[in-house]
């Protein structure tokens, strides 16, 4: 990319640090793919928590929605699900911003991105590689039918390894993290503000689903999540995709259900039990709670002998 095409489409005040090739395409956004029927979305309410005095995490149906304002303007990380961009906009309204500076789209789910196009063509919409590349050819989870995305629904600007933004008065740090969630995963790093959006890389205090066709291992998570904990400290409010505001703690209790559980499949596995031997025997008490959400005790056995006979 030319500097002068990035000069034409960075917002004033904004710097750029690119450790990596950054693409640009002059393209806008797009509802892409719905995993909620309307009915369900009609009664959402976008609700946002405080984070730190210019941050700020917006909840309402989907992934959890990070928002940075300040003199540079709005800095939005991800936008659920196209139904409720008026309200997003609206919550974004009420805390003082206006259209973002900038998207960024954690990774290519649907309920993280499924709102790009009802803001404004103006904004640059920001992703990895990879996120773009699965919304051209259409790949979907859950083996769903293929149906790639319009043009207006894919990233402007791409990047493979790191991106630095210099936004709102810190240095704003992306980072790829492979073969996690996704094989296209964002951790963002506000880096003065002691603050870290995880986007699916952390679901808190749940079995989180983990996107085996798209990339994704539970190997890969757990990595990921011991290289994270190396920059947070005990004082850092993260941001999970899903689930409430989080702390180290948090995130170190997360690392722990996803070593054990994988370590209980794995000798499970050298015994010579079968899947359903595995899924029969269950686990222990102590991670029922962590099956009462999306992803059921079943299915996370499931996902992690299929991630470990991946490996094998």
């Amino acid at each position: 990319m030319q500097r002068t095409q990035a000069e034409a489409i960075r917002p004033r005040g904004i710097q750029f640090t690119l450790f990596t090739v950054v693409t640009a395409c002059v393209l806008g956004a797009g509802v892409w793919h719905t995993y909620v029927a309307q009915s369900e979305l009609d009664e959402v309410k976008i609700e946002a928590q405080k984070v730190t005095d210019n941050l700020y995490m917006l909840t309402g149906a989907g992934g959890n929605m990070g928002v940075s304002l300040g003199e540079d303007g709005v800095f939005l990380i991800d936008d659920q699900y196209g139904p409720l961009s008026d309200r997003i906009k609206a919550a974004i309204k009420e805390l003082g911003g206006e259209a973002p500076a900038f998207l960024l789209n954690t990774h290519y789910h649907g309920d993280h991105m499924g709102g790009n196009a009802a803001f404004d063509a103006t904004t640059p919409i920001l992703a990895h590689d990879n996120v773009r590349a699965r919304l051209v050819s259409g790949h979907q989870p859950f083996g769903d039918e293929l149906k790639p995305a319009p043009p207006a629904a894919l990233p402007d600007l791409t990047y493979s390894d790191t991106i630095n933004l210099h936004f709102n008065g810190e240095k704003v740090e992306v980072v790829h993290y492979p073969s996690g969630h996704t094989d296209g995963d964002s951790v963002i790093f506000f880096t003065g503000s002691d603050v870290v959006h995880m986007g699916d890389d952390m679901f808190a205090g749940m079995f989180p689903f983990v996107d085996l066709g798209a990339g994704g291992s539970v190997q890969g998570a757990a990595a990921n999540i011991e290289a994270i904990l190396q920059r947070v400290g005990p004082e850092t409010k993260i941001i999970p995709g899903h689930g409430p505001l989080s702390s180290k703690a948090d995130l170190e209790s997360y690392l722990v259900m996803l070593k054990k559980t994988t370590a209980m499949v794995q000798e499970r596995m050298d015994a010579g039990q079968s899947l359903e031997q595995i899924k029969e025997a269950g686990l222990p008490a102590e991670w029922d709670a962590w099956g009462a959400s999306f992803i059921k005790t079943d299915r996370w056995l499931e996902t992690i002998h299929t991630s470990l006979t991946a490996a094998s």
